[in-house]
């Protein structure tokens, strides 16, 4: 909330939430698919998804290619909105053999206010 009158009880930086491992830095792979500012994702996303679960190397999934994936989707979602402040799209990540499952994923451009 922007409203001064609100004093100011906690604050907790991106850098913060990096160190503790709430979100995940993926600024250098981010720049590879055409992203220009900083970006991190939040460990559930990374942990639950981006990660590939046991058992799925034989089907050609690895965590760079996933997370490539993602950034590549989030890119084009992100030029899909470009006078939007916040992006809603959704992902489908192979879960094991024959079954996915559908992620949403929000993109922000700046911190929610």
């Amino acid at each position: 909330m922007s409203d001064e009158s609100w004093p100011i009880i906690f604050s907790y930086t991106r850098a913060q939430a990096i160190e503790d491992g709430v979100l995940i830095d993926v600024t250098t792979e981010a720049k590879e698919c055409g992203f220009k500012l900083p970006v991190a994702i939040g460990d559930n996303l990374f942990q639950q998804y981006v990660i590939p679960p046991s058992g799925l190397g034989g089907e050609g999934q690895s965590m760079e290619g996933r997370l490539h994936d993602l950034l590549a989707l989030s890119m084009v979602a992100a030029r899909k909105g470009l006078s939007q402040d916040r992006v809603e799209f959704d992902v489908l990540f192979l879960m094991k053999p024959g079954q996915r499952a559908t992620v949403r994923c929000v993109i922000c451009r700046r911190p929610p206010q």
